[in-house]
């Protein structure tokens, strides 16, 4: 089945967000993705609630919220009442997981779990069951525009197995260079989702409608 596709704001244009907004909703995206930096977990700063906020004004289509920040669980409320449908924690960020994820659904939100490019699956065993989805990072997170790491591809493979075998309905989303030459890659691997930046929807010089068209019609040949 084709991946649904997650449009990340943070690679949206800001001087005209709610433009860009309207021509994801055209092009028939599936989520906006929603990366929220620290400055502490990753050596950036992103978006904050407010921004959520106002965008949730606009729009109806889900927010897919990754906080890429320590201490989470003092921030989770605030983001699913700024409009959050899924909200990804960092198992690397998280003491105490399994309560991570039910203050998560408490709040009113679907959980995910994200995890690193180095750190292993294995980190998943026992939050598996809890969970909507996963979220694998194929690129360090805190920037736009880096290459796949290796062992990218393997790793979704690897998840999808695990999935199965265990007999649970979790989503795999994938985030990191999904590029037109990627995005089959990681789909053929068994990704649910793909998160959209600058290589592929977002990419310079080619617009956020073309870009979809391009990604939607590259995918739909799988």
């Amino acid at each position: 089945m084709k991946p649904k596709l997650s449009a990340s704001i943070m690679c949206a244009n800001f001087c005209s967000l709610e433009e860009d907004i309207r021509q994801l909703e055209e092009a028939g995206i599936d989520y906006l993705h929603f990366d929220i930096m620290d400055g502490h977990f990753v050596p950036n700063f992103t978006m904050g609630p407010d921004i959520l906020r106002m965008v949730r004004r606009i729009t109806s289509l889900p927010f897919d919220t990754h906080l890429m920040i320590e201490n989470p669980d003092r921030y989770i409320p605030i983001f699913v009442e700024a409009g959050s449908n899924l909200i990804f924690v960092h198992i690397e960020a998280c003491i105490h997981m399994n309560r991570t994820i039910q203050l998560i659904k408490k709040s009113g939100a679907k959980a995910g779990v994200a995890l690193n490019p180095s750190t292993p699956l294995c980190r998943l065993d026992y939050v598996l069951e809890d969970v909507s989805a996963v979220l694998l990072m194929t690129v360090n997170p805190g920037f736009a525009g880096q290459k796949l790491v290796s062992g990218a591809i393997s790793k979704i493979e690897n998840m999808k197995r695990m999935i199965e075998d265990r007999k649970v309905k979790v989503d795999i989303e994938v985030d990191g260079n999904v590029s037109f030459a990627n995005a089959p890659l990681m789909a053929k691997a068994g990704a649910d989702i793909l998160v959209c930046g600058t290589s592929s929807i977002f990419k310079p010089g080619l617009g956020i409608k073309e870009g979809v068209k391009k990604l939607t019609l590259t995918l739909s040949r799988l």
